[in-house]
């Protein structure tokens, strides 16, 4: 008898065991894509993690397995800037699985075929769509979309630490956050909170070993002071130009006020006014202009998100530098994705792959994200988002971050 027993006390204790270290959700797996006819070279999952069960707040991922050594390799959260544009565009046109082909008629899918410089060669990868609202991620209460930085860093930390519940074998893997543009904002915001919530003892810990910022925003001074002696060094204006607009402007490109300054500043925005900011070897694909909107037919209460006490030369210098369009600057509102999108494209941005792509309903069925009539279409940038950038400069997140040793 005191045999029987110590035997159904190991059963028990070993099916304790394999509950507490389930693997990966198979309701998750991705098992064909529509327009790839290989074989995946690691295991593909996609879906939601809800971060507020009240509000019906989802957040929506693609992760993709290192083909290396998954159980040993780095999982790398990827996330695109904004803000308010969807981590799939990193997925489709940078460093995904896949190159994408375009398709050759209106009515069929691009053709997949493998990326030989993925991140996943090397990586496990999240795709995250941050904040809600954002590419497939969706709130059922629409107060959500009216959000922030800190906001932004305290759901994407709560989706972390979720995720990381639901794939309990990547716990012990390095990890980092990665991204890029307004993601220099959200990166090191998010990191911060992962630092505060693994000393406060919140579990799963997360190993974060370090973060990744490219092209990133920073701190509105030292960015905005940047842009004109880095147009000068790229050969976008001329010696003679720059001399006299750093006469004028006495080195100060960012907040300076003074009539000579504006005209010189002028002078520079109009050399660099119709180039693609993203590549300035390439065509603009939709232009450089952007569609009037009309701020009265805006909600006062959403206006109220936008104002600022900032003169408006310092708003353009503010704000032209994160945003990935050259926004439209009005007195007393800052713009919105909302504002901005009024039904056109992000300039400069050939989004038709990603946009036909993600917005076919096979692909949707099978990268297990909410239909166009629940959810809405997938789009490269949301005009869903009404943004605090409530932050500030990042230079002292960078400070604390390093000297802790990430």
């Amino acid at each position: 008898m005191r045999f029987l027993l110590k035997v159904l006390a190991f059963v028990t204790l070993l099916l304790v065991f394999l509950i507490t270290t389930e693997s990966a959700p198979q309701s998750a797996l991705i098992t064909k894509l529509p327009g790839f006819s290989g074989t995946f070279p690691s295991k593909h999952y996609s879906g939601y993690v809800t971060i507020d069960k009240e509000h019906g707040k989802n957040l929506w991922y693609y992760f993709v397995e290192s083909e290396m050594n998954p159980s040993k390799d780095p999982v790398v959260l990827w996330l695109n800037g904004g803000p308010g544009c969807s981590s799939m565009d990193g997925f489709v046109y940078e460093h995904g699985p896949f190159n994408f082909e375009p398709a050759k008629t209106n009515y069929s899918l691009p053709l997949l075929h493998l990326n030989p410089y993925s991140w996943s060669k090397v990586s496990n990868m999240i795709y995250l769509d941050s904040p809600v609202g954002v590419g497939f991620s969706y709130s059922k209460n629409e107060s959500d979309y009216i959000t922030g930085d800190m906001k932004t860093a305290v759901d994407s930390h709560a989706f972390l630490l979720k995720w990381f519940q639901m794939f309990p074998e990547f716990q012990s893997n390095p990890f980092y956050i990665s991204g890029e543009s307004y993601a220099g904002v959200y990166v090191p915001t998010l990191a911060s909170e992962v630092v505060k919530g693994n000393k406060e003892g919140l579990k799963p810990a997360l190993n974060l070993k370090g973060y990744l910022v490219g092209n990133g925003v920073a701190d509105s001074m030292y960015d905005g002071n940047a842009l004109v002696p880095f147009a000068h060094g790229m050969g976008l204006v001329s010696d003679q130009l720059f001399e006299n607009v750093t006469k004028a402007c006495n080195g100060n490109f960012y907040d300076n006020l003074s009539p000579d300054c504006e005209e010189q500043m002028a002078k520079v925005s109009m050399d660099i006014d119709r180039l693609n900011i993203y590549n300035i070897l390439e065509p603009c694909y939709h232009g450089t202009s952007l569609s009037a909107f009309d701020i009265k037919s805006l909600p006062s209460t959403l206006l109220q998100l936008g104002k600022t006490e900032k003169p408006l030369a310092v708003r353009k210098r503010m704000f032209g530098r994160a945003w990935p369009v050259r926004a439209p600057i009005l007195p007393g509102i800052v713009p919105s994705w909302s504002q901005l999108l009024a039904d056109v494209s992000v300039p400069c941005i050939d989004d038709r792959v990603a946009t036909a792509w993600l917005n076919d309903p096979a692909i949707r069925k099978a990268i297990h994200a909410k239909e166009e009539s629940e959810i809405g279409r997938w789009e490269l940038c949301t005009g869903k988002l009404w943004f605090h950038h409530d932050a500030g400069s990042m230079i002292s997140f960078h400070r604390n971050l390093t000297l802790s040793g990430y």
